[in-house]
């Protein structure tokens, strides 16, 4: 999990320095679009970005920054494979991860989609341009990012419950003291004394009776009264 943690903070600190240079970015999309001849239809995909940076992009600056966002949408496709392996999820955990999965699709549409508040990609961009051309490629990143922000936030409170319940199952099931077994031991020690209290005092009638004088018989009288 820290592994995962460490990994997503690198990718927010490269987008950081992606997203104060998001006009760039627009900048260059609309140079390859003019080179591609596609001006009409909006950058929907990832692939589309691939495309243009590919085949028609002819500037390094261009080129720098169509990259830097391919780069950071295979950080987090990657790190969508490691989210798998860390745990094995709920419904709850496996609906992020899947999310995360389709919107970095290469071919997925991006059109529809559109980061809100706190995010201000969208704002950035003129009326035309966040409704007809690249609202949804530039909400693509902070969308994808804040739902693995939710699904690790939910994992570690979860973790955490399932860690705290079993402590608390332990607790429970560990005896407080050890009182039972020195009740059992004495209680055994009782029995034991006891028996040898019988055994002593068996052999000691067994003595009084080995060793007891035979009482004298008086000798025989008449009857009547004798002085």
């Amino acid at each position: 999990m820290n592994e995962v943690v460490e990994t997503l903070r690198k990718i927010e600190q490269n987008y950081k320095l992606f997203q104060q240079q998001q006009f760039a970015f627009v900048r260059a999309l609309e140079h390859t679009r003019e080179e591609a001849h596609d001006l009409i239809r909006p950058v929907s995909s990832i692939v589309q970005v691939q495309c243009y940076k590919d085949h028609h992009c002819y500037n390094a600056t261009d080129r720098r920054i169509l990259n830097m966002f391919i780069s950071i949408c295979n950080d987090l496709r990657n790190l969508c494979q490691k989210l798998e392996t860390v745990h094995p999820g709920d419904s709850v955990t496996n609906g992020l991860l899947e999310k995360c999965k389709v919107l970095l699709n290469d071919s997925n549409d991006l059109t529809a989609i559109r980061a809100t508040y706190p995010h201000g990609v969208v704002n950035y961009l003129s009326l035309d341009e966040a409704r007809n051309r690249y609202g949804g490629v530039v909400s693509l990143i902070p969308i994808v990012i804040d739902n693995m922000r939710e699904w690790i936030t939910y994992t570690k409170r979860h973790l955490l419950y399932t860690v705290s319940r079993g402590r608390a199952t332990s607790k429970k099931g560990t005896p407080i003291s050890q009182t039972p077994p020195a009740v059992h031991f004495a209680a055994r020690t009782a029995i034991s004394n006891k028996h040898t209290v019988q055994l002593q005092e068996k052999d000691f009638q067994k003595f009084l009776a080995e060793n007891r004088r035979p009482q004298q018989k008086a000798p025989w009288r008449p009857p009547g009264k004798h002085p």
